[in-house]
């Protein structure tokens, strides 16, 4: 028997601290206009950072319950704990094993994804397979994180762009898809560009790297816009091949929640309404990590992913990395004032 994995619920947390964008005006008066521009290019008006004793595991913790709780699952009936971040509580050990411990999801067997934004549809992916070929495997918990903020250098503008949240996913064993297909693309060339570039094998931490900012998150370089405006319909497509399905069968398509702009120019090239496409960093801010997965839970909470509903995911991480995911959403799927 064919087994698929079926999103039973979602779940999110969003941190209580506002950091709106008259605030980083204020900070940032001595540069004439940069926030104006940001917020006009982006759409980001706000952005909600944790507190400063928090790791990004904490963080997680939240999400992970709700999404649970949902699910009618408790954390020891998680088989496999998937973390996606790129703001990990360490080098080493994994994330997913701290907050493993900090849920209780002793019988889980756990491992990070670290592809920064394309994480999450990374992890979905991910967790459909194993649960395809291991018959022990009935319950996946995947969740996105994103803390780059406490990485940030507070006197650099591109703070703008750093929100603190999670999102989180429960993956069951189904017969029916469920889970119908994923795409990945990347280009390595662009490594150089955004990222945090002292603290590993490549430049070992040092007093001079500190010194220097380099083991703060830093963009060298913008990515040309072409790489989501040509590269997102590329995946949406292939996942349309893969998956047999139109474009116009699409129920919800979400992407990274960095720029709405870009957004609208990719449903414009794929002939789809921008309706069909839900975005939160207008309230949120960018979300990195998490954010796929914090926009998937907030449609579903605004009744906007039901049963039968034909969902595509698509991220975009740093390095470059792009994957995408679709999923037909199954019968079970169980959220607290939306579907039942």
């Amino acid at each position: 028997m064919n087994r698929f994995g079926d999103i039973v619920a979602s779940g999110s947390y969003v941190p209580e601290i506002e950091v709106s964008n008259d605030a980083l005006r204020r900070r940032f008066a001595h540069l004439d206009g940069v926030i104006d521009s940001l917020e006009e290019r982006t759409g980001i008006v706000r952005r909600f950072h944790a507190p400063d004793d928090w790791a990004t595991s904490d963080l997680g913790l939240p999400a992970a319950r709700l999404a649970l709780e949902r699910a009618g699952r408790l954390p020891t009936d998680v088989d496999l704990l998937i973390v996606g971040t790129d703001s990990p509580d360490y080098l080493t050990p994994a994330t997913s094993t701290v907050l493993q411990h900090k849920l209780g999801a002793v019988n889980a067997g756990t491992f990070d994804i670290n592809c920064a934004c394309a994480s999450f549809p990374t992890g979905l992916a991910t967790a459909a397979g194993w649960i395809a070929i291991n018959p022990s495997i009935q319950t996946v918990l995947v969740v996105g994180i994103y803390l780059m903020h406490r990485l940030a250098d507070p006197t650099d503008p591109s703070v703008f762009f750093y929100g603190d949240g999670a999102g989180a996913a429960v993956l069951e064993a189904a017969t029916e898809p469920g889970f119908l297909c994923a795409a990945a693309r990347a280009d390595g060339s662009y490594y150089q560009r955004w990222g945090i570039f002292a603290g590993g094998t490549a430049e070992p931490a040092s007093i001079a790297a500190v010194e220097e900012g380099r083991t703060c998150v830093r963009s060298l370089e913008p990515y040309p816009p072409e790489i989501n405006h040509e590269g997102w319909p590329w995946l949406v497509r292939r996942l349309a091949r893969d998956g047999g399905f139109a474009l116009e069968e699409i129920d919800l398509l979400i992407f990274t929640q960095v720029r709405k702009p870009s957004i609208a120019t990719v449903m414009a090239d794929l002939g789809l309404p921008l309706e069909r496409a839900h975005t939160i960093m207008e309230s949120v801010g960018y979300t990195g990590s998490a954010c796929i997965g914090m926009a998937l839970d907030d449609a579903a909470q605004k009744g906007r992913v039901r049963p039968g509903d034909l969902v595509v995911l698509v991220g975009s991480g740093v390095g470059y990395n792009q994957a995408g995911t679709a999923f037909r959403i199954g019968p079970r799927f169980n959220q607290q004032g939306a579907a039942s």
